[in-house]
This record gives structure tokens, C-alpha cells and sequence, in this order.
């Protein structure tokens, strides 16, 4: 039993007593009977007691306080002091459990239950009490946010718990740094002893505080990313990771915790923008710069609801025979104002958005279904490439939704040909090869974008089921001038071919590339020199009138 009930006089002199509790603040027993408070209750909280009796008798109200005995950290008890007639009856209750439990469930609301650090709530209250310290003594403070940079792929390429580490590893180096770096970061007194947390999935923000100039706050941020630079020992691997950071300064940036935020957050996406792995100072453009994208982003979920998007078309060619034996579909996007827009100038913004999904599967549905279309009014058969974003292809259902998708369209899976740059693949190995083998099972080919932009490694091309493989532009402008592009263009073509992998190059605008690409056993190619991207309407005039196997009279 944990609760006690003492009957004591008006002079404090203990009548009686029943039940018992654990505690070492009371001794009682039958011989108490009689004695003092200042007898029976250690000397630390006699005199409460006995204040708290004349209080209860002299208003006749009851009284309370909580207490924790200052030699036991984990224990609390409630003293509550209830008149009856001349004496009070004083009930003892052992609180510890509810006590404990309310300050976890305070402290969880307030910190974040990964790292430890205080939250965006606690976070905030303490930099408005840190900034009216400023205010008052006339001085700098800096608001950094400080976010990972591609710590999505690091999740889906380790797993969240390899993330989690990370994340914990990331807050311990610059909680120590924060601790050891008194002569650059100088917090406000008092119970403000570190002001540093984490408000988002891979964001921190630190506030800096009695700044005398931004040459400081330089200081202090590059020896954060030097801080961060050493790799993370995550399940025995060393793992590198860089952040963004963005910096905001008070008063001149905002004098206030919201506005100093949001210039901070704009200052970081800046430094994203710039290349990742630095940090960039909050400037006026910065707020233009957002308000665009925000412009942009909501433009792009009404494209969508509003049908803005199309599809338009490039032949691929065979160079031997003349034959148009596909096309690759690219989306463009024909706002209300008819200006079209290139996928170069939004897909980035979607696939930031998550919009790449909806926008992704609108144009798989539509090519297989225009493909359909071509074959029903009589057009000679031909496969469709469509681009796949990473994003799109790493979904769990990628494999069922190219498979609805088919069997809605009716189209025979072989002349469906999905791309996907050498990155996307190279990210989930053995997911990648499970999908492609899926895919290939179903009949839809793979074709390989971007050869030798990205990862360049040759392990893939022997492991995963590929049946194309494409030039990038990149290498294409300058191969009628440019004797290093003429030997790595022939290389990549002996490459495939010992892979059994047909090669496509795209970009062809002049007829000296069509001659090289020719003599060095490309099979197809796609470009300018042929056919811009056409609709689905002039691509159909375009096949019907043969123009493509003009292409036989460019080769020599």
C-alpha cells in the first residue's frame, strides 16, 4: 500500500495514522504517537508541513504540494492537507509512476525520439527567448539548416535502420561540436546551454548566437562540413555523406523564429541547387526563387488535372535498311497560354514532388495506347520507348502497373521498350534485376539510356536482361570533329555487340555522325537529321509517306 493518512493537531502534533509507504522522509510507528512534525519527518520538509497545517486551518481550505526528496531522484509524493474540525488529516500518496510517466510523455513531445534533440516545438521556444536576448544586448545570431544530401537513396539503398544510424551519428558529432566550440558558438545563458535540433526527416537546424560578424558564422559552418566529412561506420561500412546547409542571419534576415526559418530553408535548397556539399547565405532573390517553384508546383498539379500534358514522337531509324522500327515517346507540356514546355524544365520539379508517379504512368498509359492506335489504322508494327524515372521505376508495383497497363491498352508487351539511365539501375541491384527479369518475362525489353554518364560500370551490362543500348547526345555532337568521341563511341559500340546488345544513338543532326555511326556498326539512330519529335497525327503522316528511308541515300 503506498498511500498514508496522518491525523495531526493544531500545533502539529501527530493523533494518528493508518496505512504505510515506502519512503525515507517519515519514520512511524505506535511510539509517534504524540511526537512533533519536526520528530517524525526529516528536517528538510518539516517546516513545509507545518507551514502547510496553519494554512489549511487558517483558511479552511485544503492544501497540496508535490515533493521529491533531493536524495531520490526517481521518487515524488503528493502531501495533501484536509481540515477536519480542529485537526487536519494529512494523506500522503506515492506519485513516482504518474510523475515519471508525465515527464517521458513531456519529454517526447518536446525532443525527438530518435536522436535525442529537441524538436521544431522546443526548438522554437527556446530561439525566441535566445533572440530577446539578442534584441537586448544588440547582438548577431544565425539560424543554420542543415539538411543531408541524398539521404533518400542512402535509405533505399541500406535500408532505414542504416539511415536511422546515420541520422543518430550525425546528431552526436554535432551535439560535440556544438559543446566544444565556445570561442565561434556562444549560447545564451541559463538553461538555453545548446539550442540544436531536428525537425524533419534528415533536417537539423543549430541556432548560433552572440555573433559578432559573418565571418563567425563562416568559421563555424565550414568546420561543420569538415566535422561531417569523415565517414559513418554504418553495419561495418564506411558510409560518406555531405549536407546542404542554409544560413540565415538575425535581424537582417527576419527578427523572428518563422521568418528566419523559411529564409534559412530557401538559403539551403539554394545551396542544393549550387551542387550540394556547401552552404549559402540567405538573400532577397532567394524568396523569388521559391515563390516561382511554389508557382510552378501548383501549376503542374493543375496540368495534370487538366489534360495539359502530350505526347510527342522521335523515329528511331535502322541504318541499314532504312526502316523505322520505333519511336521514343517524350511528354511536352502545353500550358493554357500555349507556350510548350520541354520535360528539362519541369520533370525535375515533379520528380521532387512526387508528381513524377501520376505524370509517369499517364505517359505509359498513353503510349501504349497511341502505339495500339497506330497498329488498328494499319501502321507497320513498331515498339515504343518510354523513359522511366528512377522514382517510378523503384515503386513496389512498378512490374503490375506496366502489366494493367498492357493488358488496358491491349498492347503486345513486345513493342514496349521501357529506358532507364544507367543511375536508376545501378541503385537496388538485386531489386533492379528481379523487376528486369519480371519485365522480360512479361516480353517488354530494356533499353539502357545515357551509357557512360553515370556509375559506368560494365557489371550491370552482363547482369541484368538488356536488350538495347543508347548513345548518349553527349557523345553524338562532335563525332564528325572529334577524334577522342569517334574512338569512346566505337569502343561502347564493340561493348554492346559483345553483350548482344543493339545499339541506338540518338541525337544525329548532321550526315558525317550518320556516316561514322554507320562504319562503326550502329544499328539505329534518332535525331534532327530524320525527325524532330513529332504528334501522333504528323508521326502518322510521317510513316505513311516513307520519309524515313531517305536516310539510305545519306550513307555512303
Amino acid at each position: 500500500m503506498n498511500n498514508l493518512v496522518i491525523q495531526l493537531s493544531d500545533e502539529g502534533i501527530l493523533l494518528d495514522y493508518r496505512g504505510c509507504i515506502e519512503n525515507s522522509f517519515i519514520i512511524l510507528s505506535k511510539e509517534s504517537i504524540g511526537k512533533s512534525v519536526y520528530d517524525i519527518f526529516t528536517p528538510d520538509i518539516a517546516p513545509s508541513i507545518t507551514a502547510s497545517v496553519n494554512e489549511a486551518l487558517k483558511t479552511g481550505e485544503p492544501q497540496s504540494f508535490d515533493w521529491q526528496p533531493p536524495w531520490i531522484r526517481e521518487s515524488y509524493y503528493q502531501l495533501t492537507f484536509m481540515v477536519s474540525r480542529d485537526n487536519v488529516l494529512l494523506l500522503i500518496k506515492d506519485i513516482s509512476e504518474y510523475k515519471q510517466a508525465a515527464e517521458k510523455a513531456s519529454y517526447l513531445a518536446y525532443h525527438d525520439g530518435l536522436t535525442g534533440l529537441p524538436n521544431r516545438y522546443l526548438f522554437n521556444d527556446r530561439v525566441k527567448q535566445a533572440l530577446a536576448h539578442a534584441q537586448r544586448d544588440n547582438h548577431l545570431a544565425a539560424i543554420l539548416f542543415i539538411d543531408v544530401d541524398n539521404f533518400k537513396q542512402i535509405n533505399d539503398t541500406m535500408g532505414h535502420h542504416a539511415g536511422d544510424q546515420l541520422l543518430e551519428g550525425l546528431a552526436k558529432r554535432l551535439t560535440v561540436y556544438l559543446r566544444q566550440t565556445d570561442s565561434v558558438i556562444r549560447v545564451s545563458p541559463g538553461h538555453i546551454d545548446q539550442i540544436i535540433a531536428r525537425v524533419g526527416g534528415d533536417e537539423f537546424v543549430v541556432l548560433l548566437t552572440r555573433i559578432c560578424d559573418k565571418q563567425s558564422v563562416t568559421v563555424a559552418v565550414r568546420r561543420i562540413l569538415d566535422l561531417l566529412s569523415s565517414p559513418f561506420n554504418i553495419d561495418a561500412q564506411n558510409v560518406f555523406v555531405t549536407v546542404s546547409v542554409g544560413i540565415a542571419i538575425f535581424p537582417s534576415d527576419g527578427k523572428n523564429i518563422e521568418t528566419l526559418l523559411v529564409n534559412a530553408d530557401a538559403a539551403m535548397y539554394h545551396a542544393k541547387e549550387r551542387g550540394k556539399n556547401n552552404y549559402q547565405y540567405y538573400s532577397e532573390s532567394m524568396n523569388k526563387f521559391a515563390l516561382e517553384r511554389f508557382v510552378v508546383e501548383n501549376k503542374l498539379r493543375r496540368g495534370l488535372d487538366q489534360k495539359e500534358f502530350m505526347l510527342f514522337y522521335q523515329p528511331q531509324v535502322d541504318i541499314s535498311t532504312g526502316k523505322m522500327t520505333g519511336v521514343e515517346a517524350l511528354i511536352r507540356w502545353l500550358q493554357p497560354d500555349l507556350v510548350l514546355v520541354k520535360p528539362g524544365q519541369f520533370i525535375p520539379l515533379a520528380e521532387e514532388t512526387g508528381l513524377i508517379l501520376p505524370i509517369g504512368e499517364w505517359v505509359l498509359h498513353t503510349a501504349c495506347r497511341e502505339n495500339r492506335a497506330w497498329q488498328m489504322a494499319g501502321l507497320p508494327p513498331m515498339h515504343t520507348t518510354v523513359n522511366v524515372s528512377a522514382i517510378q521505376f523503384k515503386q513496389d508495383n512498378f512490374v503490375e502497373t506496366v502489366s494493367r497497363i498492357l493488358k488496358e491498352t491491349q498492347l503486345n508487351p513486345r513493342f514496349l521498350q521501357l529506358e532507364l539511365t544507367e543511375t536508376t539501375i545501378m541503385q537496388h541491384s538485386q531489386s533492379t534485376i528481379e523487376k528486369l527479369q519480371a519485365l522480360q518475362a512479361m516480353g517488354v525489353q530494356i533499353a539502357i539510356d545515357d551509357f557512360g554518364t553515370g556509375y559506368s560500370s560494365l557489371n550491370y551490362l552482363k547482369r541484368f536482361p538488356l536488350s538495347t543500348l543508347k548513345i548518349d547526345y553527349s557523345f553524338v555532337k562532335e563525332l564528325d570533329t572529334s577524334i577522342n568521341d569517334q574512338i569512346l563511341v566505337g569502343a561502347i559500340v564493340n561493348l554492346a555487340h559483345s553483350f548482344n546488345l543493339k545499339v541506338v544513338a540518338e541525337g544525329l543532326e548532321r550526315r558525317e555522325q550518320l556516316a561514322f555511326l554507320h562504319s562503326c556498326g550502329c544499328e539505329e539512330v534518332q535525331g534532327y537529321l530524320i525527325c524532330p519529335p513529332v504528334s501522333s497525327e504528323l508521326l502518322i503522316e510521317f510513316v505513311k509517306k516513307k520519309k524515313h528511308l531517305d536516310v539510305l541515300k545519306m550513307c555512303p
